[in-house]
């Protein structure tokens, strides 16, 4: 039995101290905060059981699905499982049927509204061409220079790609990586697999779906938590003085770059979220459960039932400046709902995710310190700043310190 070190409570510790726990090894978990999650998990805001951030989960997140059951979680319990709806506040709709795949993709297409007949074909070959090339792509550059240069440049680029890319990455088509989005939605609209489609709209605050009952799961199976735990040092495989056979760093980029010291370079640039919770009287819902806002301050809109409404703010912006009280209004004002919210709460992130440059140069799991490992969405180099990158790494770390110890 090894005795290792998790460094940091949020999706991608947890997913490597249960990896570990499950293996038999003897797992202390360090968490600097009071509760596991890290920046998804559930808070209270004036008697409100809500999230520190929105976080929308997809069908093809087989990781954090299989973790969730591995702990005892039912997924179909928690989650909402919706076929893919887009649909914005300036007559764009477009709705995947629950047939196979490509032919659901193919089947929305040609059934959106907002988009002429031409633009779909011509979009409809693109995703064929992609795929064909397993979406891979010659260079890296902007999205918006691989639209432009791909003729994506009417209706869907405006309605369709521009609100996934910055959905997917937190990063604005003019400054985000067009590899990393190509491989979006290789996993998610251009994926063989149809569920991989499907929106999984958390029916409780995040805390439930999984650092919760991890924490229970983790503490029954014989791990230690050691939360409300700011780790000061490492020093080899040492986690301030206490010696173990190896350590997983899991925290964000900016707190292990403080941990490694000289080693760590990491120079990302990061981007902020704001989620701006908004409460109108029970019974008042959204034409769809998650609505694309054109034309505003807001982005997206997600129905959270019982009258709650959940406004995203996603990447730098003219938001950053205004208070939660203006926030609210304009919100509210562009929702245009029949009623006026009762109440209003907001959360600002403001690294909430590293920004996707094109070209990003990103670090991998190993370390030059033998048996120090990072897990951590930015070390997950296929996917942006996602949970489920997130669950991956931890899970990728894990296994190396099992298999390298």
């Amino acid at each position: 039995m090894k005795r290792i070190a998790v460094i940091g409570g949020g999706w991608a510790g947890i997913a490597a101290a249960v990896e570990l726990t499950a293996a038999g090894q003897q797992v202390t978990l360090f968490e600097a905060g009071r509760v596991l999650g890290g920046r998804a998990r559930g808070i209270t805001l004036d008697g409100h059981r809500l999230d520190n951030g929105q976080h929308i989960l997809l069908g093809a997140y087989r990781e954090i699905l299989a973790l969730m059951r591995q702990i005892g979680v039912d997924p179909e319990q928690l989650l909402q499982r919706l076929p893919l709806a887009i649909q914005d506040n300036a007559g764009f709709r477009m709705r995947l049927p629950k047939i196979p795949a490509p032919f659901n993709l193919a089947w929305g297409l040609l059934t959106a509204s907002g988009v002429g007949l031409r633009e779909k074909i011509a979009t409809a070959r693109w995703m064929d061409s992609l795929k064909a090339r397993k979406f891979k792509l010659p260079a890296d550059c902007t999205v918006a220079e691989w639209l432009e240069a791909a003729g994506q440049t009417g209706a869907l680029r405006r309605h369709l790609w521009a609100p996934l890319c910055l959905a997917a990455l937190n990063t604005p088509i003019e400054r985000a990586s067009a590899q990393l989005f190509a491989n979006t939605l290789r996993d998610s609209l251009g994926s063989p697999r149809r569920e991989d489609t499907d929106l999984l709209l958390p029916k409780v605050d995040l805390g439930q779906i999984l650092p919760e009952p991890a924490a229970k799961w983790l503490l029954a199976n014989g791990a230690e938590l050691r939360l409300s735990h700011r780790v000061q040092e490492i020093a080899d495989t040492c986690v301030d003085g206490k010696p173990f056979d190896a350590v997983i760093l899991a925290t964000a980029p900016q707190h292990a770059a403080i941990l490694l010291g000289a080693e760590a370079n990491f120079g990302f640039e990061f981007e902020p979220i704001g989620t701006v919770y908004l409460a109108y009287p029970e019974g008042t819902t959204l034409p769809v459960p998650m609505l694309s806002q054109q034309g505003g301050i807001g982005q997206w809109a997600i129905d959270r039932g019982h009258g709650m409404i959940t406004c995203i703010l996603s990447g730098h912006g003219a938001w950053e400046a205004k208070s939660d009280e203006e926030l609210a209004k304009l919100l509210a004002r562009e929702l245009n709902l029949p009623r006026k919210p009762l109440w209003h709460g907001v959360v600002r992130e403001k690294r909430a995710t590293f920004s996707c440059r094109p070209n990003l140069k990103r670090p991998g799991p190993e370390t030059t310190t033998q048996g120090l490992w990072l897990a951590g969405d930015y070390t997950w180099a296929d996917y942006p700043g996602t949970l489920e990158g997130a669950v991956r790494s931890g899970c990728r770390a894990a296994r190396l310190a099992l298999e390298r110890t």
